[in-house]
């Protein structure tokens, strides 16, 4: 069987695993974590861009998600927002 044909196990998609994934990009432009191909790099525009449709998604999900989700939402935002301004400052 080739590489191609090959499934991998994927985690279950429910709205923490899609709001860790915006996670995860932010955290990669952000120079914190590597990417999938193991390399790091900084791009700030690109990691407020994510941090502000995480935004959005906090403002447009008010009132409709259970209490783990938007602590979720609100505590990853909130550690996002501290780590661009962090990052802003180190360039």
């Amino acid at each position: 069987m080739s590489d191609n044909n090959k499934k991998e196990a994927l985690p279950k998609i429910d709205f923490s695993t899609f709001i860790n994934s915006l996670v995860a990009s932010a955290l990669v432009n952000l120079g914190i974590m590597q990417d999938t191909a193991g390399e790091s790099g900084k791009n700030l525009s690109l990691a407020k861009q994510t941090i502000d449709i995480l935004g959005i998604i906090e403002e447009k999900t008010k009132n409709n998600l259970t209490d783990d989700e938007n602590n979720l939402l609100i505590n990853l935002l909130h550690d996002l927002r501290l780590a661009y301004v962090k990052a802003g400052k180190d360039s």
